[in-house]
């Protein structure tokens, strides 16, 4: 069943999903909300199918990289990771990382769901004491940054490619909002998609099993659940679309057909949608490596080292905080 949410993670959603649903001309719902116990579930089937490659490039790098990672790093005491998932490619990190000392490991999810799964993957590693934080990114990390008892450099993870899920004027400021909560010294690795064909990424956001089109329906879905509401599923179809000017790939849900919808747990006892109008989802943008370097700098960081999958063109950027 799905586990409901703390009082305070469900007001935010309510107010979330009002001013979404709202919002004029284009309705929206914050991507973060495809993460339910469903939607985590969901998600992590499309990342073992074979037209979405993100996942497998970046446990290829890990792989390969990861004892070079933590070298560059240095002895570390605490890792934090936001939006851990459910924790299978950190695995190979902190293996490596607990070779030198013993770690203490912050996994940082609103999902109760994705922290189980988490805690769960990483129970019984030898030398690693996991304590979950449920808790929106920069708080989790400002909790985990002040559990602190040495000089040894914290290391901040942001794997997979949330950071493509900000517009890139937004993702500077989120890697400043990082370094603040960072001292000079302590470390951050995040990944990144890269620019590749269309024909790719849209085959990867619209598989033909139509996981990817649940995952995003489910959102609709967990608002029945949570929220009270009446969406019809069907009524719906899941949309992948190119943004060339943005260099991105969208997901939305466009309507088939004229309808209204009651959402009481949000305060909207009527949200009417026309035929063809859309929620944008989610979107996610894709990058040049350099660039990422770049985004960096700005936000307060030095490059110590970026990783490339060729076969899926996706980079590991680890970072220093100057």
């Amino acid at each position: 069943m799905p586990q409901p949410l703390a009082a305070a993670h469900r007001d935010a959603y309510a107010t979330d999903v009002y001013a979404g649903l709202t919002h004029s001309p284009q309705k929206e719902l914050p991507s973060k909300y495809l993460y339910d116990s469903i939607g985590s579930s969901l998600f992590e089937v499309i990342t073992h199918l074979p037209e979405y490659g993100l996942t497998r490039a970046e446990e290829r790098i890990l792989q390969s990289h990861a004892d070079e990672m933590c070298s560059r790093v240095g002895p570390v005491g605490l890792v934090a990771e936001l939006g851990s998932g459910s924790g299978r490619k950190t695995r190979l990190l902190l293996q490596a990382c607990a070779r030198h000392r013993p770690i203490t490991y912050y996994p940082i999810e609103i999902s109760p769901t994705a922290l189980a799964q988490c805690e769960g993957e990483l129970a019984g590693l030898a030398s690693v004491k996991v304590v979950g934080l449920e808790h929106d990114y920069l708080q989790g990390l400002q909790e985990a940054a002040a559990q602190r008892t040495d000089e040894a450099p914290l290391w901040v993870l942001f794997l997979g490619s949330t950071i493509g899920n900000f517009s890139r004027t937004a993702a500077v400021r989120f890697l400043r909002g990082i370094r603040k909560l960072l001292r000079p010294g302590d470390a951050l690795l995040f990944g990144a998609d890269l620019e590749k064909p269309a024909w790719q990424l849209l085959t990867a956001y619209d598989d033909p099993l139509g996981v990817t089109a649940s995952f995003n329906l489910n959102m609709l879905g967990r608002i029945n659940r949570e929220l009270g509401a009446n969406f019809d599923l069907t009524n719906f179809k899941h949309e992948a679309r190119i943004n060339g000017k943005e260099r991105a790939v969208e997901m939305h849900l466009r309507a088939m057909v004229n309808h209204d919808v009651r959402i009481p747990g949000a305060g909207l006892p009527c949200v009417t949608f026309t035929a063809g109008e859309t929620i944008w989802t989610e979107i996610s943008h894709k990058y040049q490596a350099e660039e990422l370097i770049d985004m960096a700098g700005h936000a307060g960081f030095t490059s110590a080292g970026q990783w490339i999958d060729p076969q899926w063109l996706f980079a590991e950027t680890l970072l220093r905080a100057t």
